[in-house]
């Protein structure tokens, strides 16, 4: 466990630090691993093949990583560290450092803006704290269980909207090469939501969506299968700004759930109804 150390006159004791103590250091080194991806954010990257492609994301997570482990590790020695961004289901007990160091990776190869670092503290796999950094923006993105949600220091909160037809709605494709089963409910619902909703938003990646769905600039966000990376900082964002998360099918959410879904309190029930048909 982290901890600072204070001189009492006599001998120096150890206090640990506080999980508001380490939010604000973990937002601290999601900065300074964004400035080392914005350095490199020159427009669109060509590859000609799947392995230059996969070469490209990996430089980038290891330009980030560089900053991101040793920093993190120093605030938490005895916490595990989740090696695969792209793994799925529950973590063993104990602290877990859940890291994307280029949420939106592949954005970030074509020149496009949606990218983000993230860094979130999971115990017992619920996450506690997280730290979203916007590199282009220069926003920052925090919440902390039980203090709320805020973006550089102001509340987050979710939208009023109570009628999903008003509703505009978004989701995601967790990852590539979805199996066949996942890549058609995924369909299906898009489908579903263009009848059920007012418009719909199909992009890359979860987290962003996620941020807008906590600062109520929309109203749901869905996604089947998924990574812890992709769904942990903003499930504790959400959460922590109003908003109610859960499977789509209304169960409650953990990192084993096969389905995703946060929404605004007063179109939840629906969004429910509608992914569940």
């Amino acid at each position: 466990m982290s901890a600072s150390t204070q001189s009492t006159g006599t001998a120096a004791t150890t206090v640990p630090a506080s999980d508001t103590d380490l939010l604000a250091q973990t937002a601290s080194a999601v900065r300074e691993a964004g400035s080392v991806l914005r350095e490199r954010f020159t427009g669109v990257v060509r590859h000609q093949s799947r392995e230059e492609l996969m070469g490209a994301l990996a430089a980038n997570d290891d330009a980030a990583l560089g900053i991101l482990r040793p920093a993190l590790t120093r605030l938490r020695p005895d916490a595990g560290w989740v090696e695969e961004e792209l793994d799925g289901g529950a973590l063993p007990a104990g602290e877990w450092w859940v890291v994307d160091p280029a949420e939106g990776n592949v954005n970030h190869l074509h020149g496009l803006p949606e990218w983000a670092v993230t860094a979130t503290l999971v115990r017992d796999n619920r996450p506690v704290l997280t730290a979203v950094h916007l590199p282009l923006t220069g926003e920052t993105c925090t919440a902390l269980t039980g203090a709320g949600a805020h973006l550089d220091g102001r509340p987050l909160r979710v939208s009023r909207t109570a009628d999903l037809g008003l509703g505009l709605v978004a989701t995601s494709q967790a990852r590539p090469d979805e199996d066949e089963n996942v890549v058609r409910r995924i369909g299906s619902s898009i489908t579903a939501m263009l009848f059920d909703a007012l418009v719909v938003r199909t992009s890359v990646p979860a987290t962003l969506h996620l941020l807008d769905v906590a600062a109520g600039r929309i109203d749901a966000f869905w996604q089947f299968a998924g990574a812890r990376a992709d769904l942990l900082p903003g499930a504790l964002l959400v959460t922590e700004a109003g908003g109610r998360v859960s499977d789509a099918e209304g169960r409650p959410w953990t990192p084993r759930s096969g389905s995703f879904l946060a929404a605004a309190p007063g179109v939840h029930a629906a969004a429910v109804t509608t992914l569940s048909r």
